[in-house]
């Protein structure tokens, strides 16, 4: 999952809000209802519906809860070979190396990355005018990996003061003429970020994309 701070329920927007002062305000367009569509009567214009949401990423034929009121679904064309995405994505140890967030991470079990494998991370957090500077610890476990195709990982992410429930974090990877179309999703639930719902939905958009930024950088560099 990406990283995303948190704070007590008073202090949270303030904490959510300076951190992601630079990153525009992201709102997700809310699926149309069919019977509002169907059934446009006079005076009702129906193309003013709202476009249908994309269904979900999944891995396995599982995907983020598509009830969390927090996610965030992007996606970015990679002009590198699938196997080097996906040799910089599973080889979880080495993320430090190319993304600057991450600040340590260490796996919790032995042997190739695999269904159950887990690892814990951690990213820091700056101090604020409310609150001290901290850092999350984020553990994760990974639920579904299909080599070269797709997976997925879930778990908390812990700090002093701030707290994400769970996190649910789905990857897929298809080769395209160019390249490979990365594909991710994610969401968050807990009381904390969702006492500020666009602000938290900001935040995680802006760890997304700023991932896929430095896994094109990383896999382009090894072509």
């Amino acid at each position: 999952m990406s990283t995303t701070p948190r704070t007590p329920l008073r202090r949270a927007g303030a904490r959510t809000a300076l951190l992601a002062a630079a990153v525009a305000l992201t709102t997700l367009t809310a699926c149309s209802d069919n019977n509002d569509t169907d059934s446009a009567g006079p005076g009702r214009d129906a193309t003013t519906a709202a476009p249908a949401q994309p269904a979900a990423l999944t891995c396995g034929g599982a995907g983020i809860d598509e009830t969390a009121q927090i996610r965030y679904r992007t996606e970015k064309l990679i002009e590198a070979p699938l196997s080097t995405i996906w040799e910089l994505q599973t080889d979880v140890e080495r993320w430090p190396s190319w993304q600057q967030p991450v600040a340590s991470i260490e796996r919790l079990d032995e042997g190739q990355l695999r269904e159950g494998s887990q690892f814990r991370w951690t990213t820091p957090v700056p101090a604020t005018a409310t609150t001290p500077a901290t850092t999350l610890v984020i553990t994760s476990t990974l639920a579904q990996l299909q080599p070269q195709k797709c997976m997925s990982w879930s778990g908390p992410a812990i700090g002093d003061g701030l707290r994400i429930d769970n996190g649910v974090h789905v990857w897929t990877y298809t080769e395209v003429d160019g390249g490979v179309l990365v594909r991710t999703e994610e969401n968050w639930t807990g009381a904390q970020v969702e006492a500020d719902v666009p602000t938290s939905t900001a935040f995680l958009g802006a760890g997304l994309e700023a991932w896929l930024t430095n896994l094109e950088a990383a896999a382009e560099a090894h072509r």
